[in-house]
């Protein structure tokens, strides 16, 4: 860990094992980087900047990701995203605001699913949402399967936190 920030941040995550109850031998990853709990519970962890988050379900997959809401995803959006989709937003704000969400939408999907080669273009779909909604759902169609997922969002201090849950069945 080379950086302060970096520092902080695995700090931070190990802080909110704590506040789970969990200490740091519980956590393990897995060969794909996804890091699972020794009582079989299901995890994600995430970190953007000075805020980290950690999500834990008994029952369910589950990920989560907090991004900064920036200009920058505009010029990325393409890699992800059908761009044209956006164009009826009212202003740049909005759009960045939608987009940030979509892109935090994908990166929990990707988390739960930790395939190698699922698009986030290609494989991954979110359902169009208001921003007043804090939800969707999304679908994630890979090699001849499909699976559901509920996700919510909600936003703060110009960032963004998108959570996920695989549906029952889906």
């Amino acid at each position: 860990m080379k950086s302060q920030a970096h520092r902080r941040a695995f700090l931070s995550i190990r802080h909110l094992l704590a506040e789970a109850g969990y200490t740091d031998s519980d956590l393990f990853y897995d060969d794909s980087g996804k890091p699972h709990l020794n009582d079989g519970n299901h995890i994600s962890i995430t970190h953007s900047h000075d805020f980290t988050g950690i999500i834990i379900s008994k029952t369910d997959e589950v990920g989560i990701d907090i991004e900064k809401q920036r200009d920058k995803i505009l010029r990325i959006a393409h890699k992800f995203t059908p761009v044209h989709e956006y164009r009826t937003l009212a202003n740049t704000e909005a759009v960045v605001r939608k987009l940030t969400i979509v892109w935090g939408v994908k990166e929990s999907l990707y988390k739960i699913y930790a395939q190698e080669g699922l698009s986030f273009l290609k494989h991954i779909d979110v359902m169009d949402f208001a921003f007043d909604d804090k939800r969707t759902v999304a679908k994630i169609s890979y090699k001849g399967q499909k699976s559901h997922y509920d996700v919510a969002f909600l936003e703060f201090a110009g960032f963004t936190c998108v959570y996920a849950l695989r549906m029952i069945g889906g």
